[in-house]
């Protein structure tokens, strides 16, 4: 039994469910999953379809006949095989929480992906990567050396076919070129309920105006910092004589189950861009 993914998107309109199943019938495809959304404000539509088939899937055969239908439906798609464990960098600074967090999921199958590596511009984080088999590559330095460090890192993605970057609370910027060109693979968490309090250290923000919730997010990066595709968020109550640590501590736990939510979504195609936006098939 293979088992597979096809998600798509395109202008809504008449006949492209009926035009697609009929394409995973002839071709054998059961299909055991299927969800969909059409956007009233942008005239957009979004499909994610689950597939089994008991025999070899003639892939050539399928993409020649898919293809027509996507070019008649002006249509963005993509075929994966749901075994397929997409190949992960995380980045981290100097709080290693998110980090830990991500390795022990992937160890007991909690998420379904490889972590190929880990990059930080701290220490912190490395006996826990190489107790956990997993190769550390220590790039210290600001925005002097961002230059040389992202050259690292896109030799990295090439190398190891890397598919997703995780920032796991990773507290340097990246370029607007770098972001730009890793669009819709790189996911960041951001310790606050953006839009709330972005950028810089939101939690003693979030104390000094006196919050009741506190909040994380996950977000695709972009050139706007902090103004990425939002994927997943949570909160968590506050009391009034919490002081700064206290909220930090209760921060770390949202962002440990944002993050890693957010992970999940992308590792099984669950997530769909839409403008700036997007639509989660969970």
């Amino acid at each position: 039994m293979q088992n597979f993914i096809v998600t798509l998107s395109c202008q809504d309109g008449l006949g492209i469910v009926a035009a697609v199943s009929q394409i995973f019938a002839e071709a054998g495809l059961n299909i055991d999953e299927s969800q969909q959304f059409s956007d009233a404000n942008s005239g957009m539509f979004f499909m994610r379809i689950g597939l089994s088939l008991q025999n070899e899937l003639d892939r050539p055969a399928f993409d020649k006949k898919f293809s027509a239908v996507a070019a008649k439906f002006d249509m963005n798609w993509k075929l994966v095989n749901a075994a397929h464990r997409p190949r992960a960098l995380v980045m981290v600074s100097k709080f290693d929480h998110c980090l830990v967090d991500l390795i022990y999921r992937c160890q007991t199958n909690s998420l379904h992906m490889q972590i190929s590596g880990v990059i930080s511009n701290h220490q912190v984080g490395q006996q826990w990567s190489e107790n956990a088999g997993l190769a550390f590559h220590y790039r210290p330095g600001g925005a002097d050396r961002r230059a040389e460090n992202e050259a690292h890192l896109l030799e990295l993605i090439e190398t190891e076919n890397i598919e997703l970057v995780i920032l796991a609370r990773y507290m340097q910027v990246l370029s607007p070129e770098l972001a730009a060109g890793l669009a819709g693979r790189i996911i960041n968490i951001h310790h606050s309920f953006l839009p709330s309090f972005k950028g810089a250290v939101p939690y003693s923000r979030a104390h000094e105006r006196g919050v009741k919730m506190i909040g994380a997010t996950a977000h695709f990066v972009t050139p706007d910092l902090d103004e990425g595709p939002i994927i997943t968020q949570g909160v968590a109550d506050i009391r009034h004589d919490m002081t700064i640590d206290d909220l930090i501590d209760v921060g770390r736990d949202v962002e440990r189950s944002v993050l890693a939510r957010a992970v999940r979504l992308f590792t099984e195609h669950r997530i769909l861009l839409n403008g700036q936006k997007t639509v989660i098939f969970d």
